[in-house]
């Protein structure tokens, strides 16, 4: 096998791991700090403020004299706005003596076009105090793929701090030819600054009589500029801008709210953590200048553009907003390839895996300027194109995006089949590209059953039964479209397909499916996750998918919290591995909208169950990007997994797909199907408000009455039509 040449590949991780974090992320920009709101000045972990790919400040540190405040409690509002409260420890003072815990210091931060927060102090002693308060700042602007652990072989040059009459500058001159600024700016001048190499210390002294709220607000300015351009002075009002952007952000989150359906049940946590994703998905989603609003993967090591997670994060959600499949759609159409570029891996038709901004990428070191490199996104488009098609009834974007789908197709046959054999392949073929390239894609993701590499090209179970899906969708669509022979003879390619795909997957020995075949056509034998990836899509027969649904619940694979990625009899198993033993709540979801397709519902029950259980254990009841497979054991949660993104787009959007299935939601054209509905364990009352479904709106009641879950229409407008199965 080639040697690996990504953080993707290598599972590279930061050299300092925090357990807890604090995420706020607002267009380009993401803050991650510890609960403290600190970002501890050796910090070598992913600590920072963020901006295009790159940390604009990685340290901010907090005194009062020369002590370190005492951390209360922090919580993050509706995924945008933080608050941080903080004490002090016992102050000695020449003259006075402040006793522990008797001075407030609260932070609050939210982030617009720069990073905003206001710090509080309100003295509860019965005597006035005067403190000097600290902040310790700095900027090592460290591309994203660096902090992730690669190393480069030389990097540009880190400029000298500046004060300034409202705070500090700090710069850095990039190998792209750009200059990077952190222009920092307070509210009113620090009474002292200091040049500590790379690092400036300000100090603000503060005379607090008892309980008078003082405030000092902060504004850390990112710039990106082609010259060489100096400091500016930041003249605006700090405050105001801290108000504005903090009262836009709460009419804009408001209106997205009120733009999705409201989901509604008698268990309060649920609904707090219903709530949760929606806010969440409104932080990951960024608009840029040209092509439109996506959301982005994850913070804090994918919040940028992915084809393949946007795609999935916005099957997801359909049911809770489609505009974000609307924006995803016409955001990958404007960037699919046109040309051959084997350093990107980019192909005609073929659908972008990630796009960066950093110097890195300016500057060529790394190829995502897009980067090609997934196999399966462009099958994810033709799905969630169809899916989109069939919640909407919207005929105008599917005549936008008809070339589109047209040049998604002439890929699959032209370029993703790379020998012929009618099966979708891939291989790296470039020195920066990712070795792996389905959604599995660590370097060793791809393994047999002895711990040993295929060689490429390899051609995976569940892209094949994407590529199925992908087939028979698009022959609606085309057929729509108004050509029935082109409708034809794509369904017959899926008919071969299928025929194909049964003969050279399926083990009859272990009834199951190979992982993959290789090069030379060989099954890959190991026991894992991507085989439930075709059960939703209908290539297998019914026998055969009861049978890989009785393998993935088997106690080797199901840990009790969810489906592991990997067998644990299997030797290259590691439950603390990204994707050879752990569990992916996406993986998850996607396997339970299969086992509603063949009637599994008793399992469709245990899995939401686990997962939600799950969920409970973890920050703002949150479902993570992934955690550790160790087996359920009594009334102990989940491992965590030390670099998973949280918030994570697709793990986000898991509980909307979840409960979709579950209440056996599904949508053709203008008819919403409501087949054989199951109400998670955890719910006994649901109420959908405001779905929109083929231009009408419908409200439906839930409720589970003597072991059966039964559903009313409450409100239908529009022409859609409610059909409800048994």
């Amino acid at each position: 096998m080639t040697v690996p040449q990504t953080v993707e590949e290598w599972g590279i991780s930061p050299e300092d791991i925090k357990n807890v974090t604090e995420v706020l992320k607002e267009g380009y920009a993401f803050l991650t700090s510890l609960p403290s709101g600190e970002i501890p000045g050796e910090n070598t972990g992913e600590l920072g403020f963020y901006y295009q790919d790159t940390r604009f400040l990685s340290c901010h540190e907090m005194w009062l004299e020369d002590t370190k405040p005492v951390f209360l409690s922090g919580d993050t509002r509706d995924s945008h706005f933080a608050q941080i409260e903080l004490t002090n420890r016992e102050i000695h003072l020449d003259q006075l003596q402040v006793p522990l815990q008797t001075v407030h210091l609260r932070i609050s931060r939210v982030l617009g076009d720069s990073f905003l927060q206001r710090f509080r102090l309100l003295n509860f002693n019965n005597f006035p105090v005067t403190l000097r308060f600290k902040l310790l700042l700095g900027a090592d602007y460290l591309d994203v793929f660096e902090v992730r652990g690669l190393k480069r072989p030389r990097r540009g040059t880190l400029l000298a701090p500046e004060a300034t009459s409202s705070g500090a500058c700090f710069a850095y001159a990039g190998l792209d030819g750009k200059k990077r600024l952190t222009e920092v700016c307070f509210s009113r001048p620090p009474d002292r600054v200091e040049i500590r190499g790379q690092r400036v210390e300000l100090q603000f002294i503060f005379h607090l009589v008892p309980r008078e709220k003082y405030y000092l607000f902060m504004q850390v300015h990112p710039r990106v500029l082609k010259s060489g351009s100096g400091c500016a002075v930041q003249v605006a009002d700090i405050g105001s801008s801290f108000y504005k952007s903090a009262r836009d952000l709460i009419v804009d989150y408001n209106d997205w709210k009120g733009r999705c359906t409201l989901i509604e049940t008698d268990n309060e946590i649920f609904n707090a953590m219903l709530q949760r994703s929606v806010t969440d998905l409104r932080s990951l989603t960024t608009r840029y200048e040209g092509w439109g609003s996506i959301i982005e993967a994850g913070i804090p090591w994918y919040g940028a553009p992915f084809g393949r997670d946007a795609l999935i994060t916005s099957w997801q959600t359909l049911m809770l907003n489609a505009d974000i499949a609307r924006n995803t759609l016409k955001f990958l159409a404007a960037l699919q390839g046109t040309k051959v570029d084997a350093w990107r891996e980019e192909r005609p038709g073929k659908i972008p895996h990630e796009i960066r901004f950093g110097e890195m990428a300016s500057a060529g070191e790394v190829p995502h300027t897009p980067y090609y490199g997934s196999v399966d996104s462009t099958l994810w488009f033709i799905i969630l194109l169809s899916e989109y098609h069939r919640w909407t009834a919207d005929f105008t974007l599917l005549q936008e995006l008809a070339p589109a789908l047209d040049k998604a197709l002439h890929w699959c046959t032209t370029y993703g089949d790379l020998d012929g054999d009618g099966f979708i392949e891939y291989m790296r073929e470039s020195e920066r590209g990712l070795i792996n390239q389905g959604w599995k894609d660590s370097w060793d993701a791809v393994v047999d059953r002895r711990g040993e590499f295929p060689r490429g090209p390899i051609a995976l179970v569940e892209v094949q039964a994407y590529y199925y899906l992908a087939l028979r969708r698009a022959a609606g669509l085309v057929r729509f479209l108004g050509n029935e022979d082109g409708a034809r003879a794509l369904g017959e390619r899926a008919e071969s397909l299928q025929r194909a795909f049964l003969d050279a997957f399926w083990l009859p020995d272990e009834d199951f499916a190979a992982f993959a075949l290789d090069g030379d056509k060989k099954k890959v034998r190991c026991t894992v996750s991507n085989p439930g990836h075709c059960l939703f899509t209908g290539i297998l027969p019914a026998d055969k998918a009861v049978q890989v649904a009785r393998r993935l619940f088997a106690r080797d694979m199901y840990s009790g919290w969810g489906i592991r990625t990997m067998s644990a009899q299997e030797y290259p198993y590691n439950p603390m591995s990204y994707h050879n033993g752990s569990v992916w709540p996406h993986d998850n979801v996607i396997i339970a909208r299969g086992l509603r397709r063949y009637g599994l519902l008793d399992d469709l029950c245990k899995l939401a169950e686990s997962l939600y259980r799950a969920a409970l254990f973890f920050p703002y009841n949150r479902l993570p990007e992934l955690f550790c497979g160790f087996t359920r054991r009594g009334a102990t949660g989940p491992v965590r997994f030390p670099t998973a993104c949280d918030p994570q787009a697709w793990a986000v959007g898991s509980m909307f797909l979840l409960l979709q299935t579950m209440l056996g939601l599904e949508c053709l054209g203008r008819n919403l199907h409501v087949r054989s509905p199951v109400l998670p364990e955890w719910v006994n009352e649901l109420v959908i408000k405001n779905l929109q479904v083929g231009g009408g709106v419908v409200d439906l009641e839930f409720a589970r009455k003597e072991g059966r879950t039964y559903c009313s229409v409450l409100r239908r407008e529009g022409k859609v039509r409610v059909v409800m199965e048994p």
